[in-house]
């Protein structure tokens, strides 16, 4: 897996309990994520289907600068499949792990379309 983004955690991100809120956190990896299948598609044209389980694993704290890994899990025929894990850039610990995320290539409709891509060339 390779780790394409880091994002400072900062006291506005901060929930109740002074750690990272994880809807911030989904919001950072949802971005991240479309931005990877958009460079796999070669598409800014497509929407996020599906988000697997989400494993919330140690929390981020203020300071802590975390980075986003992606991995290219499948490829369809209109979409493409990604993993995603983010971990402390620092200890290394994992924070969140996600095994599924799906992005759809959408025409200007917002109906499924396909991305013009192999999946050899992928």
């Amino acid at each position: 897996m390779k780790y394409y983004s880091r994002r400072l955690v900062k006291p506005e991100h901060l929930n109740p309990a002074n750690t990272l809120f994880g809807g911030q956190l989904l919001s950072w990896i949802d971005e991240e994520a479309a931005i990877f299948a958009a460079c796999q598609m070669k598409s800014t044209s497509h929407v996020t289907k599906l988000i697997s389980e989400i494993n919330f694993m140690t929390p981020a704290h203020q300071g802590d600068v975390i980075e986003f890994g992606l991995e290219l899990v499948s490829l369809g025929h209109s979409s493409i499949t990604v993993s995603c894990q983010v971990r402390n850039k620092m200890t290394q610990a994992p924070v969140v792990s996600i095994d599924k995320m799906v992005f759809v290539h959408v025409n200007a409709q917002g109906l499924p379309v396909p991305h013009g891509i192999r999946a050899n060339a992928a």
